[in-house]
């Protein structure tokens, strides 16, 4: 009966400490969630595989995306896999000339951050706005390009 009691509590101890451990973590899992994108203005949460909409960007000097590029002040040329990532994503020019991973159509490729997509200026904050050189590596059909959902990684 003494060795029945003893696997009583010990079971009863290891269910309190997993109780416990599992608040912890859901604790943790609420302080490090994103801010809600619907109350404000910044992107989704920047680990992992981001959802976003891929759009299409002119580069070049006088084409659609208007100034030059924030992270050096210079236009590019549309074969170059580049894009500009909406505001939040964009880190004040932290991922300035960083490779992310796009990931649509059955095909990943790579492109470089130079630009930012103002989320202040009409820009929505799930962007990554991309020059042709992606849309081609992606495999888009070219009557298809403009916004298709994606998934992106650093």
């Amino acid at each position: 009966m003494g060795t029945y009691f003893t696997l009583l509590h010990f079971i009863a101890f290891l269910i309190l400490i997993f109780m416990a451990c599992s608040n912890t973590l859901i604790v943790e899992a609420q302080r490090h969630r994103a801010p809600d994108v619907k109350k404000g203005k910044f992107s989704p949460a920047v680990s992992g595989h981001k959802k976003a909409i891929l759009t299409i960007n002119d580069f070049r000097k006088g084409g659609g995306g208007g100034d030059p590029s924030e992270c050096s002040g210079k236009y590019y040329d549309n074969s170059i896999p580049i894009v500009a990532l909406s505001t939040g994503w964009y880190s004040k020019g932290k991922r300035c000339f960083e490779k992310i991973t796009i990931y649509a159509n059955g095909k990943s490729t790579k492109a470089v951050v130079v630009d930012e997509c103002n989320t202040s200026k009409g820009c929505r904050n799930n962007i990554v706005d991309a020059s042709e050189a992606v849309w081609k590596a992606l495999g888009v059909p070219k009557k298809d390009w403009g916004w298709l959902e994606i998934f992106w990684s650093d």
